[in-house]
This record gives structure tokens, sequence and C-alpha cells, in this order.
């Protein structure tokens, strides 16, 4: 036998075979991380979950999957939104931002695989780097796996920075212009992000969704 056949994912397959829209979510539970920045986090995950389970369509062909790092962690596996519990996060460790993002890009397409195996088309997915610090770790292999999905339209990677991120790293990592956090404005935030996802997953596969403007919870 070629391929590991995971049953869950093979019957929710079947039992689902929507288009999916993979959103991947590498967040920053660093030491520096821990108080009001995690406690916004984590209420902003809730209020994502809230925004999407407004959209039927959405709940079925969104999949969220987190990466975290303090110490790097798969936190989530890719599970539709319909079946997503907001995690509650807690902050330890330091910043491997680049192990986060290589974690998370390897998982990404392991995904990809399994709805190619599967026939379940997709659209393109989104990276979602949070971090409120700079790698304490290797980052250049990192940035050219980015430089090089994006230029190859394999996923569209977002890096947003709460205060006190090194943003001149992550302008390097990141294609598009990092984001600047307003405050804590995680709700703000996830409620972009929820809209945005509504928005791709109610759209055809291959075809390109124009980005709401990131309003009201970010400064480039």
């Amino acid at each position: 036998m070629t391929h590991q056949i995971d049953f869950a994912d093979v019957d929710s397959f079947a039992d689902n075979p929507e288009p999916r829209v993979p959103l991947l979510l590498l967040l920053d539970v660093s030491q520096s991380m821990t108080g009001a920045p995690l406690e916004a986090l984590n209420d902003g995950l809730v209020q994502f979950k809230d925004e999407l389970a407004a959209d039927s369509l959405a709940m079925q062909r969104v999949e969220v999957g987190i990466v975290t790092f303090g110490p790097v962690e798969v936190h989530t596996p890719f599970i539709t939104a319909g079946s997503f519990m907001p995690p509650v996060l807690h902050a330890r460790g330091d910043t491997p931002m680049g192990e986060a993002i290589c974690t998370g890009l390897d998982m990404l397409e392991a995904r990809k695989e399994a709805y190619r195996i599967n026939g379940v088309p997709r659209m393109r997915p989104w990276v979602f780097l949070i971090s409120d610090g700079g790698p304490t770790d290797a980052w250049k292999q990192a940035a050219a796996l980015v430089h090089e999905g994006e230029h190859s339209k394999k996923f569209a990677f977002f890096a947003v920075g709460i205060e006190g991120a090194n943003m001149e790293v992550m302008a390097q990592i990141s294609v598009r212009s990092p984001l600047k956090l307003q405050g804590l404005k995680f709700r703000e935030l996830f409620q972009w992000l929820s809209a945005s996802m509504k928005s791709v997953s109610n759209s055809t596969p291959g075809t390109e969704v124009a980005l709401i403007a990131p309003t009201g919870w970010a400064s480039v």
C-alpha cells in the first residue's frame, strides 16, 4: 500500500466533498506573550470561530490548522471550521519562528496531498503568522520557502507583528508587507480574517478573490 490512509479523513471527505480553503495559523506563544497579549489572542480565536459559524458554507469549506511556537508544536491538525474548537493557548519558551514556518508549510503540503488523493478541490491556502518578537532560531530557509511558495502561488502568506515584533525580519520573511497590529485588536483582526475566509470559501476554486483592506486593526 503506497499511502497511509487516515480513515477519519477519508470519512470526512466522503461526508463533505466541498472544496477546501486551508488556513494555517502560525501563532507565537513565547514567554513575552504572557498576560494581556495571549488573553487577547485567545479571545480573537473564539471570535473567529463565532464569525465563521454564521456562514454554513465556510463551516464546510474552511479548514483551520494551528502551529504554535514557544517550543514548536502542531497544536491543531487541519480540521474543518465546523469541528474547530478554539484552543486556550499558554505562554512558554522562546521564539523559534523559522522552525514553526517550516513545520507549518510541511503540514500544509501534506494536507494538500490528502485533498489530491481524495479528489477534493481546493482554493489557494492562506498562512497567517502572528508574533510579538523576532526569530530566536535560523530563519533564512523559512524565508526562502515563503518566497518560493508565494511566487508559485502555493499559498498566500501574511505576517502580523504585535507591539515589540521585529518588523524588519518579518519584512524579509514575508513577500507582502507585514502588518502592525494596533494595540491588542485581535478581535478586529480575526473579524477581518473570518470575513476574508468567508469570501474565499464562497468563491470557485481557481478564481482570484479581491482582498478586503485590513482597516481598523492594522497599519503597514
